[in-house]
């Protein structure tokens, strides 16, 4: 139980890191602070298809506006072509919910991200600058970022993206071509019920080891009294009982272990993947399905491609405070067997911990990523819910007929 804890809690710091993202602009102050217009973009290095963005910041006393040419891109791109600077251009087929001009306050900074433009401006490796033209009283002036590069994928995000975000996106958008309305919250449940379907062997064997292990952890206990100034004999003795009972020590890790790619795969097809640009992440059969047709709103409550910070992450909280009190049910009986000997204590107090702090974490996580990685998980774990129920029944079952079986010998 020890181990569970501590593996999701390095899992949920990974996540956090991931979702943060690095690589950031050193000279980024340096690069907003000349002139009244200061232009930065954040990376000074990207990888092919990584999210561009750029800040912008207000050096004089008034309001800068600068022109809204919505769909065309928000600022000017260039790219070095045989030792010439090239403006790019690119008018994707995207919604313009506001004609607005751009306006920044005296002494302010913005960010602009290339969300809907990013794959057909930046598809290219090489070297890339960013200017914003500003009307000042001596006629339009462009200023213009540091110069940034664009570099191939590593091996690891080749295989990250052909083998795991694609197959992921691509399930996920054929979902939501045929389910009413193209609704996207609908196209997630069954995407997450197929997901769990596919693992479901697998979760099951795992959530069976972690049973094991808990009807085994009084035998342990007794080896660890035993050899208690021996531990490389407790070390033997363990594994000679996990290998007498059959039992795998990380199998319990293994349904957390299974998710967490799926679960960051999904976060990022849902924070940028839906937007028209990434058209060309679809396979032949959905070429032609219009991106910008999507209903993210699920149920007229939910926005799942924005965050939610209350009602989300505490309804998949308590789904997961239930699960984990489910997964200890058993062992609680054997718990109450070890307080009369005293023995068991420290487990206790890991396994009361971990019911109320991993709940605790799992609504930092929900809250702090889209509503859709949240309505995956809260989905996921209802159907673990059903699933820890099975095994706690079948588990059941055989300690009854185990009982059954000694008192038919005891009679004899």
């Amino acid at each position: 139980m020890k181990r569970q804890f501590l593996l999701f809690g390095l899992f949920f710091i990974a996540l956090l890191l991931l979702f943060k993202g690095c690589n950031g602009n050193t000279n980024l102050d340096a690069n907003l602070t000349g002139g009244d217009l200061g232009i930065a973009v954040l990376n000074n290095e990207y990888k092919l298809n990584d999210l561009v963005t750029v800040q912008l910041r207000n050096n004089t006393d008034k309001e800068i506006t600068i022109e809204n040419d919505c769909p065309r891109e928000p600022l000017n791109v260039y790219k070095s072509q045989n030792g010439e600077w090239v403006q790019l251009k690119a008018s994707p087929k995207i919604i313009c919910n506001s004609q607005d001009n751009i306006t920044i306050k005296a002494g302010e900074d913005l960010k602009i991200s290339y969300t809907s433009w990013n794959h057909a401006l930046f598809h290219d490796i090489g070297k890339y600058k960013i200017g914003a033209n500003l009307i000042t009283p001596d006629g339009v002036k462009e200023f213009q970022s540091n110069e940034f590069t664009v570099n191939g994928k590593s091996w690891l995000g080749y295989i990250w993206g052909t083998f795991l975000y694609q197959p992921i996106y691509n399930s996920l958008i054929y979902l939501v071509s045929i389910v009413p309305n193209y609704n996207l919250g609908l196209a997630i449940i069954l995407l997450t019920i197929i997901l769990r379907s596919i693992l479901f062997i697998p979760s099951q064997r795992g959530l069976e080891s972690q049973k094991k292990l808990q009807e085994l952890q009084p035998r342990i206990k007794k080896l660890q009294e035993k050899y208690k100034n021996n531990q490389e004999k407790i070390a033997q003795e363990t594994f000679a009982l996990y290998k007498e009972y059959k039992v795998n020590p990380f199998g319990s890790c293994l349904p957390l272990l299974l998710q967490m790619p799926i679960l960051i795969g999904l976060f990022y097809v849902i924070r940028t993947g839906l937007n028209p640009d990434n058209i060309y992440l679809l396979y032949a059969p959905l070429k032609g399905f219009d991106l910008s047709v999507i209903n993210s709103n699920f149920l007229g409550l939910l926005d799942l491609q924005t965050r939610n910070v209350f009602a989300l992450p505490l309804i998949v909280a308590s789904l997961q405070y239930f699960q984990l009190k489910l997964s200890m049910a058993i062992k609680n009986n054997n718990d109450d067997n070890n307080k009369k000997s005293g023995k068991g204590h420290e487990m206790q107090m890991a396994s009361k911990m971990m019911v109320y702090v991993m709940p605790v974490m799992i609504a930092l996580f929900t809250a702090s990523v889209p509503s859709g990685v949240g309505l995956y998980w809260g989905t996921s774990t209802v159907f673990g819910i059903l699933q820890q129920l099975y095994v706690n029944k079948r588990v059941s079952g055989k300690h009854k007929k185990n009982k059954a079986q000694v008192r038919v010998i005891e009679k004899k």
